[in-house]
């Protein structure tokens, strides 16, 4: 599988992620030892670091010299850990919400310690992320807490059509935006913002994000049906048990008809293993993942596109491979399944 991550053209790479990894431990750290130790639990199993890396990269996309050693500065690990603290804020509460056992391959922190604890050790983590933003200035601070915002508003967005058949995919693309691709928009606009970019770079740097965003969670919702729970750090199906109908599931059931080959039928409360395994089949053997890979692969267009004019520098170098290689986390078979024909919205 290619690279990921948009750091991958600088050569110092893993020292800009080890100053990421020290900084982000040093911040789960509070006044009391067990709740620094719920706040740090999730830290040592690993992650790609992927937003923390894309603070770095765009804050690094006009640096014609931002392979040197020394080009990451200590704003720009404070932005990246800011941003991943809010994600794992928000693990820590989805992890609730979906009542999981596991996260990335170890116990979840409310399976280990239950959902109270779990919920304020997730606010905890998000509190620290607006203390550390706000020692980046008042519009990284305003920027950071409205994507708090706009994440809890998708994750609603989101519950209020759980196990709900006639979810549309525009409901579908509103919820991701607010809950993923938010996100990872203002790691990039971060990056510039530490920088010192102007307002036409920021706009690129943030809708370059937004598409990469909207791209990485339809392939991580394909993923939940092609992937093994090994490959995944988490439970595959979980989405269709929990009634999370994503946009593959989306478009096989608008089909209607003989075309869903019972999915509707199996759909629309909680299964066991057994309906499950069912459902993920008729939807894996069904053409709606190639569609939604298709899908992906316009919002990568779109990423690369507000990339344009910027030059060849590591950063953005960084930035254009990360979103080119998006698709090559999926196994073959579903990254070259043949959506001639498919219709997704962008």
């Amino acid at each position: 599988m290619a690279p990921l991550s948009p750091l991958q053209a600088r050569p110092s790479s893993d020292e800009d992620l080890a100053r990421v990894e020290s900084a982000l431990r040093a911040a789960a750290v509070t006044g009391d030892d067990f709740l620094t130790e719920v706040t740090s639990h999730l830290i040592p199993a690993g992650g790609k670091r992927l937003r923390p890396a894309f603070v770095i990269a765009s804050a690094l996309a006009l640096d014609p010299d931002g392979a040197a050693s020394d080009a990451v500065t200590d704003d720009m690990i404070c932005g990246g850990v800011a941003v991943e603290l809010v994600h794992l804020g928000s693990l820590y509460h989805d992890d609730v919400m979906d009542d999981a056992e596991t996260r990335r391959g170890i116990e979840a922190v409310n399976h280990r310690w239950g959902n109270l604890k779990a919920i304020l050790a997730g606010d905890f983590l998000l509190a620290k992320a607006s203390e550390l933003a706000a020692s980046l200035g008042t519009e990284v601070a305003a920027l950071l807490a409205a994507t708090i915002g706009r994440l809890c508003e998708g994750q609603v967005r989101e519950l209020q059509l759980i196990y709900d058949l006639s979810r549309t995919e525009d409901q579908y693309f509103m919820a991701i935006q607010g809950k993923t691709a938010e996100l990872y928009a203002t790691s990039c606009r971060i990056g510039g913002l530490v920088a010192g970019a102007d307002g036409e770079i920021l706009d690129r740097l943030n809708r370059f994000g937004l598409a990469y965003g909207m791209a990485f969670q339809i392939v991580d919702d394909v993923l939940d049906f092609v992937a093994s729970d090994e490959e995944l750090g988490k439970p595959s199906g979980n989405d269709l048990r929990e009634g999370v109908y994503t946009l593959p599931v989306i478009r096989m059931l608008a089909d209607g008809g003989s075309a869903d080959e019972g999915l509707g039928e199996l759909l629309g409360e909680p299964l066991d293993d057994d309906r499950r395994d069912r459902a993920r089949r008729i939807v894996v053997d069904g053409p709606e993942i190639a569609s939604s890979v298709t899908t992906a692969q316009h919002y990568v267009t779109q990423a690369l596109d507000a990339l344009a004019p910027f030059d060849a520098t590591p950063g953005t170098v960084g930035l254009r491979a990360a979103a080119s290689n998006l698709l090559s986390a999926l196994p073959p078979k579903a990254a070259s399944a043949d959506a001639a024909g498919a219709t997704g919205a962008v």
